[in-house]
C-alpha cells in the first residue's frame, strides 16, 4: 500500500532541488529580491500541486525531467499567490508555514516584487524548450496556466474572497469562489500531465473532474482547520475567517456537515479515476490524505 506521506515528502524534496536551481541566489544589487523569492518558495510546504503534476504525468509516460519543470513552475505561481494573499491589503497575515510571512520578513514592497518575479519566472520556465520539445505543448501549457492563474481563475477567486467579508454568500457562491481561488490551479496541476503526454480528451476530462472535487474537499478542510486548528499546528493564523465575518463552507454548513461534505467529495474524486489503472493510486491516496490532514 502506498505511503502517501512518504511519497509527498520525496516529491517535495525533488521539487525543491529544481526550485533551488531555477531560482538561484544572486550577488547583484537587487539580490534582496531573490532572497525574498527564495525565502517564500523554499521555506517548506506539502507541494501538493507539484505532486499532482508528477502523478498525472506518470499516467501518460511523460519524462520526469519535463514534468518536474512544470511542477516547479506551478509551485512558483502558488507561492506568488501566498505572498500576495498575506499582504496587509489582502488577508494581512504575519505567519505562513510556521514562519514570518514575506512582507514581515522583508517589507511590503519587496514582497510584492517577489510575487511578481515568481509569476514571471513560472511562465519563463514553462515556455522554455527544456520543458518540452514540442512548441504546441508548451503553448498549451502557457495558455492553461494563464487561465488558471488569472481573472477567471485564482485571481478572480481572490477578488470574490475579499468581497466575502462585505457581501453575504450562499453555498453556490462560496463553491464558485473556491473553485476559482483554489480549484483552478489544482485542476491545471492535474491536467498538466495529460497536456504533456498529449492524452485523449476523455483522460483529461476525468482528471479535471477529479481535481474539481479534490479542490473543493481541500478548501473545506482548510475552512475546518481555520475553525478547529491552532496557529502552531496549522502553521498560519487560525480563526481569521470568522473574525473577518467571511462566509465559508463551515459557517454555512456547520462543522459536521462540512466534514461530511469533504469526505463525500474525496470519495467522488476517486471515482473519476476509474478509467485509470493502478498507476493512478497516488492520486487516489492523495484524496484521502487531503481530508485527513491537520495542516
Amino acid at each position: 500500500m502506498l505511503d502517501i506521506k512518504a511519497a509527498l515528502a520525496k516529491n517535495a524534496r525533488d521539487v525543491d532541488v529544481v526550485l533551488d536551481r531555477l531560482l538561484p541566489a544572486r550577488p547583484d544589487p537587487e539580490s534582496r529580491l531573490m532572497e525574498a523569492v527564495r525565502y517564500a518558495t523554499l521555506s517548506g510546504g506539502k507541494r501538493i500541486r507539484p505532486f499532482l503534476v508528477m502523478a498525472s504525468s506518470t499516467l501518460f509516460g511523460v519524462s520526469e525531467q519535463f514534468a518536474i519543470r512544470v511542477a516547479a513552475a506551478i509551485e512558483m505561481v502558488h507561492c506568488y499567490s501566498l505572498i500576495h494573499d498575506d499582504l496587509p491589503a489582502m488577508d494581512d497575515d504575519d505567519l505562513r508555514r510556521g514562519l514570518p510571512t514575506c512582507h514581515v520578513k522583508f517589507d511590503e514592497a519587496t514582497a510584492i516584487l517577489a510575487g511578481d518575479a515568481l509569476l514571471a519566472r513560472a511562465f519563463e520556465v514553462i515556455a522554455d524548450s527544456q520543458t518540452h520539445p514540442d512548441p504546441r505543448v508548451r503553448s498549451d501549457l502557457v495558455v492553461e496556466l494563464a487561465k488558471a492563474a488569472g481573472g477567471d481563475g485564482m485571481v478572480g477567486g481572490q477578488m470574490l474572497d475579499l468581497l466575502a467579508a462585505e457581501v453575504p454568500l450562499q453555498i453556490a457562491e462560496i463553491t464558485r469562489m473556491q473553485r476559482m481561488k483554489t480549484g483552478a490551479l489544482i485542476a491545471f496541476s492535474c491536467e498538466a500531465g495529460a497536456v504533456l503526454g498529449k492524452a485523449a480528451d476523455s483522460a483529461r476530462h476525468a482528471l479535471h473532474a477529479y481535481a474539481h472535487d479534490l479542490g473543493l474537499a481541500f478548501q473545506i478542510v482548510d475552512d475546518l482547520l481555520d475553525v478547529e486548528g491552532n496557529d502552531e499546528e496549522v502553521g498560519k493564523r487560525t480563526h481569521k475567517d470568522q473574525g473577518a465575518g467571511k462566509a465559508t463552507f463551515v459557517s454555512v454548513l456547520g462543522v459536521e456537515r462540512a466534514r461530511a461534505q469533504s469526505d463525500m467529495l474525496a470519495q467522488q474524486a476517486v471515482q473519476h479515476l476509474e478509467i485509470f489503472p493502478e498507476t493512478a493510486d497516488p492520486l487516489r491516496a492523495l484524496a484521502s490524505f487531503v481530508v485527513h490532514r491537520r495542516n
